[in-house]
């Protein structure tokens, strides 16, 4: 299983991402609000690693890759990337023009709805080769033959390059997404619930044909999911994100074998099992998730949180490393692991 890898150099740092988006009202559009969607992401992504942020609808992981990726403007932070290991880091927020689209190349996405990513209109080949066209990668005469060699690579004919998206299923379709984004040889992708409108047969196809395609072509992949089996199978990292904030951060292994936060625990209770004689105990959250608009003070999670002090209402807890490479913010948790250090003389 991932998680089991080395330690990346990281190919993207990103430090202090916010996006806020302003609320509106009466007849002059007044700015009366911001909905803090993200608010204060660090991460990394390291070259060839797999990257998964998961948490419940709206805790906003979409807007963080789409962020990262400058398809919506981040409101603040940075995000340093290095081509290679031995390169400069270069801030994709700061960057504008010619060389901004000159990093489009190395950075893509794969959208969560095959269908809607793709224009009716266009014939798949069309959809594929564009990208091509836009970065003067390839002539007239030579575009065919990169057309053909994708789908091929994607596990589709080469003959369906001129059929329109509506001539697909929904698996094929998600492979031409894969293949457009493929088409630019780029450095990382983010795959924004990039298996959940599929079939379970069909999410383990694709699946399995990322983890090929990382391999072939050391791609680093933001996992933008819910669903937290397959997070399990394809991640190196996993960060747990809850209401524009990230809460813990670990390996595979250390989120799924040894979680600490209760939000993690909260979530990992509820995966459900295919043997259905094994009992698992679920972890239940009262209340309800505040709103972004008004997120609570300290740490947002303390309005469901079973285990929160006076303290989590007012300050929000910085990230305590809890074992090499795993962090929490969590008051509560970074104490008992303090007490744990002290008490073992480390």
């Amino acid at each position: 299983m991932s998680g089991k890898r080395e330690q990346r150099s990281p190919l993207v740092d990103v430090r202090g991402l916010k996006k806020h988006f302003p609320v509106r009202k009466g007849l002059l559009s007044r700015v009366v609000g911001q909905v803090k969607a993200v608010d204060g992401l660090d991460f990394t992504v390291g070259h060839g690693e797999t990257l998964s942020l998961v948490g419940e609808s709206g805790c906003g992981k979409t807007t963080a890759g789409r962020s990262l990726l400058r398809l919506i403007e981040p409101t603040a932070g940075q995000a340093l990337y290095r081509a290679t290991p031995e390169a400069e880091p270069v801030d994709l927020f700061g960057l504008d023009g010619a060389r901004l689209r000159e990093l489009r190349r190395d950075l893509q996405i794969i959208f969560q709805d095959p269908y809607a990513s793709l224009n009716p209109r266009v014939t798949v080949g069309n959809a594929i080769a564009e990208p091509l066209r836009v970065h003067g990668l390839a002539n007239r005469g030579e575009l065919e033959d990169r057309v053909a060699s994708l789908l091929t690579r994607v596990g589709l004919r080469p003959d369906v390059a001129n059929r329109f998206p509506h001539e697909f299923s929904g698996g094929q379709r998600q492979r031409v997404g894969i293949a457009r984004a493929l088409a630019l040889r780029p450095k990382l992708i983010v795959c924004d619930e990039a298996v959940s409108a599929l079939d379970v047969s069909i999410q383990a196809q694709i699946i399995n044909l990322l983890k090929d395609l990382q391999e072939e072509y050391g791609l680093s992949y933001v996992f933008i999911a819910h669903d937290l089996s397959v997070v399990k199978y394809i991640s190196d990292r996993v960060a747990v994100m809850y209401l524009g904030r990230i809460v813990e951060t670990g390996s595979a292994d250390q989120i799924f074998d040894a979680p600490q936060h209760p939000y993690t625990r909260a979530l990992l209770s509820a995966i459900p099992h295919a043997d259905p004689r094994r009992r698992a105990e679920r972890v239940p959250l009262s209340g309800e998730i505040p709103s972004p608009i008004s997120p609570p003070a300290g740490c947002h999670f303390h309005t469901r949180c079973p285990l929160a002090e006076d303290r989590c209402r007012s300050t929000w807890p910085s990230a305590a490393e809890v074992a090499p490479g795993h962090t929490v913010s969590c008051h509560p948790v970074a104490d008992a692991v303090q007490g744990a250090n002290s008490t073992t003389g480390s």
